[in-house]
């Protein structure tokens, strides 16, 4: 009773605590002004709740439902974004995974298929947010894909703001280029005093689902400056008790929040625009002009006109300046001038601030010059910024009277402009009545030597090498000065040349700057290439100081066409304490087919002089586009990538691995870790070197690996020089952690070609590697592996009519699905045996080419369909070089719409070829079809054989059937396994070299995912065991369900969640009144393994007291007798309390011996485990 009081008490107490915690989340409760403004005033952040974004993070990641807040709005044509999933299965539209997590199940935001005579809009709405500050900007990922080839108009993705009074102004618009990959962007959004809407939007007339989409929403830096109680040296206090640098004082940009860095700025010659040109002079010599406008004059219905806003007020209504190309097609630039400004000195320099918008193809580049006596640049960027302003500073040191000129370049290009905003005069800058002299211009710089498409393009084209000599590379005197930097935030990189006492040192390093975002300082070299296969990027690099952690710093490339590509390297921590020390590396650049550019970007994590980053000695290395080092295609990668290179246009690139080599266990082999979780995208390309025409046929040869649970596709393909391909081989699905060996036929070509070896991440739980391959003129021998998919691998056809390669997508007839890959475009060989086609009685043929006979007995395992009502007869023959033909499998009975298991022994020392024949059996619209033919070096296994994965899988098979599973069951062993979790011995033999079938915990987020293991087809029983081990260590975590499938129904008949921590045998009867399969349903856990070892199926016997055929016998009776003897010394030594307690437990041990534990099951039969011994 006292017990019970008490724990009634303790439920009480903790039913208060309850009510107490959840009072005092209810209790934050906060004016509304301050909900969605990136501050969390709660603890628990729940004033920041379902803001666009989920906070702390302040991401939104769309994996739930609740989308962040956001809503999808559409016009009328039901053009939408919504909450998608890739799914099971790869779809021909939309991202192959989603951005956050890089799987099929992660989702992301996308849009619904549309086909319109007109332009339809679809909308995302971000909830109300409050304000944001100058800084703040959105890090997201993005996908835009012409998956169907309709074109994308002319915005097909484009961000917007609308304020409080429902003006709209454009922020962010990508660069509308159709890749199959998702790319990583920025949005600005800048300071917005009031409240806000963030607006997403598509507009198009025909596309298909997905292929706009958005992931990833990471808000940075969005908050006001906060609460402090004194500000350091070098800060200014805001009324609202933030702290701002003296820097940003009076620099036209509400850098507190509440204005106050921007009040007593009277004797700063400030000009927006919202009032006239504020003196500014925009008469200028070029027949191209500057125009004093703002977006609403420029354009609200077409997002890729104007800088979408101005920068005073960031609304579509704020002027500025700006000037884009005429309408007559030509490369022109424009100016305008400051009045006369007095003479300055060190001590009192001049300062200006400026906004610039450089956006766009357009944009060539801004300078800044100083006109005096003569005429000279004191400032530049060139090319596009992005599409937000970016804050710079210019300090002008003049000793006479002097104006300040702004020089555009615009370029004959698609889309974009340069605008320039609130331009702020320190007090130092004084106006003057004094006339100016007339300038001397300064000489136009010499004409290049050649064309501007040779330079920088790796190769000396003029005569002193002046159009490789500033490019980047370090090699060259002027080398350095190639780099050009193009930061836009508040670190930027400089050129030094360090003076010490044996030689000077050239090397670019990170510095403060003026700039306003808190973003990587960056550097560019110019329009570099295109490049060769064999492009490497060599330089030396710094990051130094007392710090730990020094930074970050990493290496892009930014294609002309295709814009930023993903990373190519990066580094982050501390090189050493001590300046002076560096590190070599080599960065692989790769064959770039458009002209690029090199990027240097970094940030330090707190800039001092006691800390550097720095980078030295740059240099390209066999980067000219026709350099090629090896054309050999015959590589085992031991030592290089021989005639074989990264494509350096697809997603990710594969690795070169020590430690799971073809032929040794320590060599190389080239391999895609699917479970590799930063990789994203679809496709990993490895190319060969140009091949030229070749008039006779080759043969590719290679060995190969497919290993885990969801492993994705490995293809052989031609790439020709008009990007066209033809795919010559292909795999999907589960192979096991084994070495196969794969050929393909190159039929003779007429033009130059490569080869392709294509990794396809469909899955993303598994490993591809590939080896040893080798090109050789001549046929290919039989392949001990053909699915048809692209050839025939050298079957050819003979008799009265010819066997037809084809997949039903594309002819209608036939199977509707192949067995390879499960789908209507997968491919098989298929003999029409209709009494149209095929008289009754007559034969078509399809021989293999020749295999070399082992002189052992070995199994060719096929999977064959027959349709329609009398189909005819399928004989299979091997055909030695020399005698008759021996038949090893004959079928006559239509088997119904399904794909049926047939095998055969062949025991041959000669050569031999195999025969498919159909003999026509007087039907009406039949067919016999071929797929999968295999060949395994030992005897074909029995029907009532024991299946012990030693030699295979003894015809049971995974499937590709998307709608009935998710994942593989995978073979391996102990011995060969490097990733994934395994039992520490298989059942058969208890040891680490043992095979078994196996659904392993990993770090992919595929838990509770399932997989369908089938046997064979089996004729209907009245009695059948079944019986097999399971490992099942981890109680509720991972599950088998073994079904009996019967004419597409299923009864189950067993159910396991848990089997203890050791192979456990089982055994079920089975009984059917039709034909049926058995099916093993794994559910892949979080944290243990499920394994599958011995199955056998004994037809026409019960299973009854069966025992584990493993388990210990007469065999080991020594064993048992040494084991019981020293249970008897022990027992002696024992204490009679333990020896009480001993029978005390064998008592029990007894009475639960007579009550059973029992295995809960539906279906008929019974079922009977035993631990392993």
């Amino acid at each position: 009773m006292a017990t019970r009081h008490w724990i009634l008490f303790m439920c009480f107490v903790l039913n208060i605590c309850h009510c107490a915690v959840t009072f005092g989340r209810v209790a934050c409760i906060i004016p509304l002004e301050n909900k969605c403004d990136f501050v969390c005033e709660c603890s628990d952040c729940s004033d920041e709740k379902d803001c666009g974004y989920k906070a702390p993070e302040y991401v939104c990641d769309f994996e739930h439902e609740g989308m962040c807040g956001w809503t999808a709005g559409s016009d009328e044509g039901g053009y939408v974004w919504q909450r998608q999933q890739r799914g099971k299965t790869l779809p021909d539209s939309g991202p192959s995974s989603d951005y956050t997590i890089g799987t099929s199940t992660g989702w992301f935001m996308g849009v619904t298929a549309v086909s319109s005579n007109s332009s339809r809009h679809a909308v995302l709405i971000s909830p109300k947010m409050k304000q944001s500050s100058p800084t703040c900007r959105i890090r997201l990922g993005y996908f835009i894909w012409d998956a169907g080839h309709t074109g994308l108009g002319d915005a097909p993705l484009w961000v917007s703001l609308r304020n409080a009074d429902g003006v709209e102004a454009v922020v962010w618009r990508p660069e509308g280029i159709s890749v199959r990959g998702w790319r990583e962007d920025t949005i600005y959004l800048g300071r917005i005093p009031g409240s806000f809407n963030i607006q997403i939007h598509s507009r198009r007339s025909k596309g298909k689902q997905g292929d706009v989409s958005i992931d990833q929403l990471e808000f940075l830096d969005c908050a006001p400056p906060s609460a402090s109680e004194s500000c350091s040296p070098g800060f200014m206090k805001c009324k609202q008790g933030g702290c701002v640098e003296d820097f940003k004082v009076c620099d036209s940009t509400d850098d507190c929040g509440d204005g106050t860095d921007e009040e007593n700025c009277e004797e700063f010659m400030s000009c927006n625009f919202e009032d006239g040109l504020c003196g500014w002079d925009l008469r200028t010599i070029s027949s191209l002009l500057w125009t004093r406008t703002n977006q609403m004059n420029i354009s609200l219905s077409e997002p890729h006109k104007g800088p979408g806003r101005d920068h005073s007020n960031n609304t579509v209504a704020g002027h500025f300046l700006y000037v884009t190309k005429q309408d007559v097609p030509k490369s022109d630039w424009a100016s305008f001038q400051s009045p006369p400004l007095a003479p300055t000195n060190d001590t009192h320099p001049c300062r200006m601030v400026m906004y610039t918008h450089q956006f766009g193809r357009v944009s060539g580049g801004l300078s800044v010059l100083v006109a005096e006596k003569k005429i000279y640049p004191v400032w530049e960027r060139g090319g596009s910024l992005g599409d937000l302003w970016v804050k710079a500073e210019v300090e002008l040191v003049v000793n006479s009277t002097f104006q300040i000129l702004f020089v555009a370049a615009i370029r004959d290009q698609d889309y974009g402009g340069i605008a320039i905003d609130d331009i702020v005069l320190s007090p130092e800058c004084r106006l003057t009545n004094e006339s100016m002299p007339k300038p001397e211009f300064p000489k136009s710089p010499p004409h290049p030597c050649t064309e501007d498409s040779k330079i920088c393009d790796f190769a000396i084209d003029c005569l002193k090498g002046e159009d490789e000599a500033q490019c980047g590379d370090f090699s060259y005197e002027n080398g350095s000065s190639g780099w050009t930097d193009t930061s836009i935030g508040s670190q930027a990189w400089d050129l030094n040349l360090k003076y010490n006492d044996s030689s000077n040192e050239t090397f670019l390093y990170v510095t403060s700057a003026p700039g306003q975002q808190l973003t990587e300082a960056q550097t560019r070299t110019p329009l570099l290439g295109p490049s060769g296969p064999s492009c490497t990027l060599q330089f030396s690099y710094s990051l130094t100081g007392s710090n730990p952690h020094i930074g970050e710093l990493s290496v892009y490339v930014v294609d002309s066409v295709l814009g930023t590509q993903p990373v190519l390297w990066e580094v982050a921590g501390r090189t050493n304490e001590t300046a002076g020390i560096w590190l070599k590396q080599e960065v692989y650049v790769g064959a770039r087919e458009h002209r690029f550019q090199l990027e240097l970007r970094a940030r330090a994590e707190k800039l001092s002089s006691s800390s550097q980053i720095a980078v030295k000695d740059v240099h390209y290395v066999n980067c000219y586009r026709d350099f090629i080092p090896s054309s050999d295609l015959s590589c085992n990668f031991e030592v290089n990538l021989c005639g074989w290179y990264q494509d350096q246009t697809d997603n990710y690139d594969w690795s070169l691995i020590s430690g799971m080599d073809h032929t040794i266990y320590d060599g190389r082999s080239l391999v895609v870790d699917m479970w590799n979780s930063t990789l994203r995208g679809l496709y990993g390309r490895l190319l060969s070197v140009r091949q030229e025409a070749v008039k006779t046929e080759h043969c590719l040869s290679f060995f190969y690996k497919l290993y885990g649970p969801d492993t994705g596709d490995l293809a052989v393909k031609l790439l020709f020089p008009d990007g066209t391909e033809d795919l010559l081989w292909m795999r999907s699905g589960a192979h096991g952690n084994v070495w196969h060996e794969g050929h393909c036929i190159v039929p003779p070509q007429l033009t130059a070609f490569q080869l392709v070896f294509e990794s396809i991440r469909s899955g993303f739980d598994g490993q591809l590697a590939i080896d040893d391959v080798a090109f050789v003129t001549g046929s290919c021998s039989l392949p001990t592996m053909c699915s048809f998919e692209s050839q025939t691998c050298g079957y050819t056809s003979s008799g009265r009519v010819r066997w037809v390669h084809q997949n039903h997508a594309s002819s209608g007839t036939g199977p509707e699905i192949d067995h390879s890959l499960e789908t209507n475009k997968g491919f098989y060989m298929l003999a029409h045996s209709g009494v149209d086609v095929l008289p009754q009685g007559s034969e078509m043929t399809l021989t293999s080419p020749e295999r070399i006979g082992l002189g052992h007995t070995e199994c060719v395992h096929f999977w064959y369909h027959t349709g329609g009502k009398n189909p005819g007869t399928l004989n299979v023959y091997v055909k030695p070089s020399k005698g008759d033909r021996i038949m090893l499998f004959s079928s006559t009975i239509g088997q119904g719409d399904t794909w049926r298991h047939g095998q055969g022994n062949i025991s041959l020392n000669g050569n031999w070829q195999l025969q498919f024949e159909v003999v026509g059996g007087g039907g009406l619209d039949t067919f016999i079809a071929i797929d999968d033919i295999t060949y395994s070096t030992h005897s074909c296994p029995t029907a009532d054989s024991v299946c012990d994965f030693e030699r295979g899988q003894c015809g049971w098979s995974n499937t590709q059937n998307s709608s009935v599973d998710w994942l593989d069951w995978e073979l391996t062993n102990v011995q060969a396994e490097m990733i994934y979790s395994t039992p520490p011995y298989d059942h058969t033999s208890n040891t680490d070299e043992g095979y078994f079938l196996f659904l392993p915990n990993s770090m992919r987020d595929t838990a509770m995912q399932n997989a369908w293991l089938l046997s064979p087809h089996l004729p209907k029983t009245k009695a059948t065991c079944l019986s097999f081990s399971a490992y099942q260590p981890t109680m509720y975590d991972s599950k088998l369900i073994v079904w009996r499938l019967s004419e597409d129904t299923r009864q189950e008949l067993l159910t396991l969640d848990e089997s203890g921590g050791s192979w456990k045998y089982f055994s079920v009867n089975i009984t059917s009144e039709t034909e049926y399969q058995i099916v093993f349903e794994g559910f892949k856990g979080e944290k243990g393994v499920l394994a599958l070892d011995d199955i056998q199926y004994m037809v026409g016997a019960n299973c009854g007291e069966k025992k584990d055929p493993t388990s210990p016998s007469s065999g080991n009776t020594g064993a048992i007798v040494a084991s019981v003897i020293v249970v008897i010394l022990l027992l002696v030594i024992l204490s009679g309390l333990l020896l009480f307690y001993l029978k005390a437990k064998q008592r029990a041990s007894a009475l639960q011996a007579s009550n059973p534990s029992e295995v809960t099951f539906t279906g008929f039969g019974n079922d009977l485990y035993e631990t392993d011994q």
